[in-house]
């Protein structure tokens, strides 16, 4: 991992591979590095941490040549340090590469036995070095990466680039995204369109298995047979594909400001009548089904869990939510009568990807909720279903996940309206009060002045808890996990009847916890537990609205006013004050709020 650039350019690479790079930064990652072939030679730069370190290096130390691959690197086999940087170069092939190489070590057993050993500590070395090996024996270099990527077990996108050859690159693809750029007597490949928007709006995406064999002229595909394939060009909207901060100091704050508008739009999509949208009618009978499972990873995974709620309680149905890393290696069991629904913000997730291939040809159906429609697991769904939130920078997703929740609202109404559990009245209420969300996370967003004065306090600790009853309990396991992702402050979440089997032990004037409290039916139980926390010493951050902060907030170290909220969907509303809780704490410690530590944008490793 993280990020992949290649070029087969008209003009000098290395300006334009960096640009690409730059592109994918979002993705997270600690090293970065390219490769040119210059008057026939490989000619390589790295650098340890942000890529301005490697344009200084630049600077100093240009490189020149038209033909060029980069890489941005998260590291897993080996530290961050330059030595492991991509590329990685053994003779006359250099490689980049996202994801792993589960047999590395066995073909590291078998070049050592050739007096061939690694300088690193990666796995990517390996494919360097056997490609090498391979065209020492005789082998073309298109021959050699076809020998090569025959031998590999696990996950990866590779870019080849060979000493000698300038109109050359040779992509691989399984398990990991790549796409190919067609420009004109230019081409281009990426990891992710994004990258690739400034130089072209043509793309096409490798198939599971795919090899491409690149040059100015064009590209030619062979699928996992090795057999020669077609695959179509299509074209990206590049409006959606370059995003800025628009004015704001990081794009996790933009991403948070967008969710009135494109909440909007997904709830004018899957809910823009009364009757609860056309389009998913056809795609999803819920009556054909007797149970749910949701699988996702991360925030996705509790995007679920919120969902949990809403389809049991207004369909009926029964529903099991499971992490993907998970899922399949306990080998659920599944039936026709299963609806199986994947949510992804990437759409590419190993371990929701995986998870989906173990359910296809088990489950009646494969639903994926996704923010890419081009994605490997839209692509592989029965139905793929867009969040439509457009492009999130910010490693912490924020707008995804409240977009991942909307459509999720929109589905539980449909299965309620199928499965005869709600009347049509019911159903306008219900749909009318999703339609409001919109405005009440506009709202919420409106009280950022005292969620800014509530992190201040919050950044002077080392430990927080977050409670919540009902839907509101995986909010806390979301404002949990946004605070430790970005300001790097321990935090958990618990259900608040939870507190008490456990948890309380930690509670002492060093432990603030938040307590997400709307004044619903389970307000007065939720002021139960903020009273055991009170009395032995524990500070109360109360997120409630006004009538919630009068009747139960008496005695707390700080509160939020959020709006009043009739209904079940007042989980998406109180995703605001748990993101700007973390995203202003995270500021005031002066942490790396779009691009944390040890985190990656998309994670296409399990």
């Amino acid at each position: 991992m993280c990020g992949i650039i290649g070029v087969l350019g008209n003009h000098q690479a290395s300006p334009i591979l960096v640009e690409g790079l730059k592109r994918l930064e979002y993705r997270g990652y600690d090293s970065a590095g390219i490769a040119t072939v210059n008057g026939g030679r490989l000619e390589r730069r790295r650098a340890l941490g942000k890529l301005a370190n490697l344009s200084d290096a630049l600077v100093h130390d240009p490189l020149r040549g038209t033909a060029g691959i980069g890489h941005t690197r998260w590291a897993t086999h080996g530290a961050a340090t330059t030595v492991n940087a991509h590329p990685h170069q053994r003779g006359r092939v250099a490689v980049v590469h996202n994801g792993i190489i589960e047999n590395y070590r066995a073909l590291r057993a078998r070049l050592a036995a050739h007096q061939l050993t690694p300088e690193t500590d990666t796995d990517t070395e390996t494919v360097a070095m056997l490609c090498d090996w391979h065209m020492s024996q005789g082998l073309s270099p298109i021959e050699a990466a076809k020998a090569t990527v025959s031998e590999l077990e696990g996950a990866y996108a590779l870019c080849f680039l060979f000493e000698g050859e300038d109109d050359l690159i040779v992509a691989a693809r399984k398990g990991s995204p790549l796409a190919v750029g067609w420009g004109k007597g230019e081409m281009f490949v990426g990891s992710d369109a994004l990258a690739l928007a400034p130089m072209t709006n043509e793309i096409t995406y490798l198939e599971e298995g795919d090899i491409a064999i690149v040059t100015r002229a064009g590209a030619t595909f062979l699928n996992a047979a090795q057999q020669p394939v077609s695959r179509p060009r299509r074209t990206v909207d590049l409006d959606s594909a370059i995003a800025d901060k628009a004015g704001h100091r990081h794009y996790m704050s933009k991403e948070i400001a967008e969710q009135p508008d494109v909440l909007a739009n997904a709830l004018e999509y899957y809910a823009g009548d009364n009757e609860g949208g056309q389009m998913l009618e056809a795609g999803v009978d819920f009556s054909a089904f007797d149970r749910v499972v949701m699988v996702a990873c991360g925030t996705a995974s509790l995007a679920c869990l919120v969902s949990k709620y809403w389809v049991e309680q207004i369909a009926q149905m029964p529903v099991d939510v499971d992490i993907a890393s998970e899922f399949r290696y306990r080998e659920a069991p599944l039936d026709a009568r299963t609806l199986a629904v994947f949510v992804s913000q990437s759409g590419e997730t190993a371990d929701t990807l995986a998870a989906l291939r173990y359910a296809t040809g088990k489950a009646g159906k494969v639903v994926s909720v996704v923010n890419a429609l081009e994605s490997s697991i839209a692509r592989e769904s029965d139905l793929a279903l867009p969040i439509l939130a457009g492009p999130e920078i910010g490693v912490a997703s924020t707008k995804a996940f409240t977009c991942q929740l909307a459509v999720l609202a929109s589905l539980a109404l449909q299965a309620g309206r199928q499965r005869g559990t709600i009347d049509p009245a019911q159903q306008r209420l219900l749909t009318d009060q999703l339609r409001q969300v919109p405005g009440q996370v506009a709202q919420a967003l409106a009280i950022a002045p005292q969620i800014k004065a509530v992190s201040a306090q919050l950044a002077r600790y080392d430990h927080v808890l977050f409670l919540g009853r009902g839907a509101l309990y995986p909010l806390a396991l979301e404002g949990a996990l946004k605070l430790k992702e970005i300001s790097y402050i321990h935090a958990e979440g618990y259900a608040s009847g939870e507190l008490k089997h456990g948890p309380i032990a930690l509670i002492d004037e060093e432990m603030p916890v938040v307590v997400l409290a709307p004044h619903d039916g389970m307000f007065d139980k939720t002021v139960s537990n903020m009273q055991e926390v009170m009395a032995r010493g524990g500070k109360i951050v109360m997120i409630s609205d006004g009538p919630g902060l009068k009747d139960g907030g008496d005695g707390a170290w700080q509160k939020v006013e959020m709006p009043t909220i009739d209904g079940p969907f007042a989980a998406i509303a109180y995703a605001v004050p748990v993101q700007e809780l973390a995203y202003f704490t995270a500021v005031e410690k002066g942490t790396d709020v779009d691009q944390p530590r040890n985190l990656a944008k998309s994670v296409t490793v399990e």
